[in-house]
């Protein structure tokens, strides 16, 4: 009996301790990379939104939900991630459609060009998605869907597997987060108020295809039929972004591909002028994403157009929201 509940107690702290490890050796997303903690702070949110983003940086840089209430009275989330790929994106409005079931889906379509065999996909960036989602289903999914030919999927379920030499890379970061977590985002949109204008952008080069890959369009396909069995209004947009270059070709698969299926589009970046975007002031790495003005401007005038036209509440006044806006202010004079 004593052998048994020696074995049984070594059996507990080596589990406790692998535990612990795998806590510890994990990014913590709070101070660096920060772009990895977004995905998670959706759990923590009310889910009464009427409006969700979802996308790549193309999103979470370049609008403001705080912004969008404040000018429309609009409850909004981005769920957006580093170079998220379509599939992800697809996984990741499936999970969102379990906790609430917005009135309108914004998607971006900037990640159409990325099939899976594009050197753009990448372990890094599927980390920054993933990692910090819950397990579910979809999250099961959305590992098996973006995993490159060198990961394995037990590296998502145990990090340490992945992280297992990070234990001389350990900073101060990774002992003040190991238990808690920062805020980063503000529904989602991350906060940048830098300044570095628009200089010589690389050179449009020519293509050998510029067909969207099948495979994006199976998943633009599933976001579509999903957001038509939920009855949501699924809006797509194109962000004001410079680089990577939007070439007319991507432009007319898209307005084809809208027309098709009745579905709204947006070409915000030839929208650039109206909106009043100046790339010397309103963008933070040189055309690629918005910064805080930039991104203030863009919001106001979507803000609008999603109010008008797209039959949704204003909210203004509510207690929860009001309480967000004064933190997102704070946030901006302290940031």
């Amino acid at each position: 009996m004593k052998k048994t509940i020696r074995i049984i107690s070594i059996l507990i702290i080596f589990i406790l301790i692998f535990i612990f490890l795998n806590i510890l050796l994990k990014p913590k997303y709070a101070e660096s990379l920060v772009e990895g903690g977004m995905i998670r702070e959706y759990y923590n949110e009310t889910k009464d939104h009427e409006v969700i983003f979802i996308g790549d940086c193309e999103v979470y840089a370049n609008f403001s939900p705080m912004v969008m209430y404040e000018q429309e009275g609009i409850k909004a989330y981005i769920r957006g991630s580093s170079q998220q790929m379509i599939w992800q994106s697809y996984y990741i409005l499936k999970e969102t459609l379990k906790y609430e079931t917005p009135k309108v889906v914004v998607f971006n379509v900037n990640s159409m060009r990325y099939g899976k065999e594009s050197q753009e996909v990448s372990e890094a960036y599927n980390r920054l998605t993933i990692e910090n989602m819950k397990w579910s289903k979809e999250k099961v999914e959305i590992i098996k869907a973006s995993m490159t030919e060198e990961e394995t999927f037990l590296s998502y379920v145990f990090p340490i597997l992945r992280y297992h030499s990070r234990y001389d890379k350990l900073t101060g970061e990774d002992f003040e987060y190991l238990f808690k977590t920062k805020q980063i985002t503000h529904n989602g949109f991350l906060i940048n108020k830098n300044i570095k204008p628009v200089g010589n952008l690389p050179t449009k080069r020519k293509l050998a295809s510029y067909q969207f890959n099948s495979e994006c369009y199976e998943y633009l396909d599933k976001i579509t039929e999903l957001c038509k069995q939920k009855n949501i209004q699924l809006v797509l947009i194109k962000a004001p972004s410079l680089y990577p270059y939007w070439y007319d070709e991507y432009e007319e698969q898209i307005k084809q591909y809208a027309e098709k299926h009745n579905i709204d589009y947006y070409n915000l970046l030839e929208k650039a002028e109206e909106i009043g975007i100046d790339y010397t002031t309103d963008t933070y790495d040189a055309g690629l994403h918005l910064n805080l003005t930039g991104a203030t401007k863009l919001s106001k005038y979507f803000a609008k157009i999603l109010a008008e036209k797209y039959n949704l509440t204003d909210y203004t006044g509510d207690d929860i929201y009001d309480k967000k806006l004064i933190d997102y202010n704070t946030a901006i004079q302290a940031n």
